[in-house]
């Protein structure tokens, strides 16, 4: 299960030219896997999320760049943060995260979530549907995931997928984790009571306690045991062998970006950042919240794989 999560959501990289940018992120990727995270992360969206760029900027796609990270690694594993549920037929996901968890010799993980980016499923042609259709259809996936993943064929003739006899061999090599990425306290962690063995929260520090309430109160509902489900918390994270140095590359990002006046002003108190004990004492402080693990990225410079390396390291420290 994650402990420390390492998440890739930018492919811009000052200086970069067009062919360096996926050895970039394998270096990341590297760098990640020796310096302590258990899990690397890629975002599943088609255009760049708002706050990080522009929806022109690079983005890979996320299964065919993870099973490309599968040859540059060995042991850790390797997840969307989250797969959106809309942009694949739940059956052909299953098929995805198998041969995933096969080129990688057993690291794959199933992070899934609802989907939220309008934009993307304007312009790709997909279906956004309303609010409550897409957690109907993250159910129906479930249900169709879940027992392809687990050896089984199911049938299924819902509301928004039908599936027949649905075979999946090979079978994973391992049995595959699930997380549902999302805080939502009705659906969400009604979800995760139900069907998966990591949640990972979105949201602020201060609503984690509450958030953790609603997902006992579902598992006890569902006879669920609480303890067998790990709770892990995104950050948005900078780091710097000191807090200025943090702060210079933040502003180098956010001159890279484009970002217009005033706007770094605004972002800065919302990105976790600092030299080592900064991030040590404010990652300490997270986790008293009584979350098991973190995931962090590292927006600004995280192209520098050492300082992914130190991020590992104080982590780490930070974790216990």
């Amino acid at each position: 299960m994650t402990r420390l999560g390492y998440q890739i959501p930018n492919f811009d990289y000052p200086g970069a030219a067009a062919g360096d940018t996926f050895d970039m992120v394998v270096a990341q990727a590297k760098a990640a896997e020796a310096s302590g995270f258990d899990r690397v992360f890629v975002m599943d969206h088609f255009y760049q999320l708002p706050g990080i760029g522009e929806p022109d900027a690079n983005m890979f796609e996320c299964y065919t760049l993870l099973a490309a990270l599968a040859q540059h690694t060995e042991k850790v594993r390797l997840s969307a943060l989250v797969t959106g549920n809309t942009y694949r037929n739940p059956a052909i996901l299953a098929k995805t995260i198998t041969a995933l968890d096969h080129v990688s010799h057993g690291r794959a993980t199933l992070g899934i979530g609802s989907g939220w980016f309008e934009l993307e499923h304007d312009s790709f042609g997909i279906p956004f549907n309303t609010f409550t259709e897409r957690f109907e259809k993250l159910e129906e996936a479930l249900n169709i995931i879940l027992p392809m993943l687990r050896g089984e064929r199911p049938s299924l003739d819902g509301k928004h997928y039908k599936v027949t006899d649905a075979i999946n061999e090979p079978q994973p090599l391992s049995r595959i984790p699930v997380m549902i990425g999302g805080s939502g306290e009705k659906k969400t962690l009604r979800m995760v009571a139900q069907y998966a063995d990591e949640s990972n929260l979105t949201g602020t520090a201060e609503e984690i306690p509450r958030k953790l309430d609603a997902l006992a109160a579902h598992c006890e509902r569902l006879g669920r045991d609480r303890s067998e489900i790990k709770v892990t918390k995104l950050v948005m994270m900078a780091i710097g062998e000191s807090h200025d140095q943090c702060v210079a590359d933040i502003q180098t990002f956010a001159e890279f970006k484009d970002w217009p006046e005033g706007v770094m002003d605004m972002m800065l108190p919302m990105i976790t950042h600092g030299g080592p004990d900064e991030i040590g004492e404010q990652i300490s402080d997270l986790m008293a919240s009584g979350i098991d693990g973190v995931t962090v990225n590292l927006v600004a410079n995280g192209h520098n794989p050492e300082m992914v390396e130190l991020a590992g390291k104080t982590l780490d420290e930070a974790i216990g």
